[in-house]
């Protein structure tokens, strides 16, 4: 996998993209997992799930950022699915790391919520 291909795509998401931002630890998990679930089906051509109106949110936040992200980097269509899923993968786990793990906004976990 290439870390400037990854740097890229975490730089446009953290830029872009407000549903990492979620108030609570188990909504960031949620949309970090689904929408960049549907990205990686979009990007690799599969058919996006669209049966739950969950699945619809995530699909619709996916199309925007699957759209973009074809648009700005040209090497998005010029790499295999296997290559997709590595990015993608290593996309979740950065921002699982950046916006929950090394979080400092303790309302994310407050026992309260």
């Amino acid at each position: 996998m290439s870390q400037s291909r990854l740097d890229d795509l975490f730089d446009y998401t953290e830029e872009r993209c407000l549903w990492q931002f979620f108030s609570r630890t188990w909504d960031r998990e949620e949309n970090i997992e689904g929408v960049l679930g549907q990205v990686a089906r979009l990007l690799t051509g599969q058919e996006p799930l669209r049966g739950t109106p969950q699945e619809r949110l995530f699909y619709a936040d996916a199309l925007a950022m699957a759209n973009d992200v074809r648009e700005r980097f040209p090497w998005a269509s010029q790499i295999n699915h296997e290559e997709i899923h590595f990015l993608i993968d290593g996309l979740k786990s950065r921002l699982v790391d950046t916006v929950i793990t090394r979080s400092t906004n303790r309302e994310l976990n407050h026992h309260l919520y």
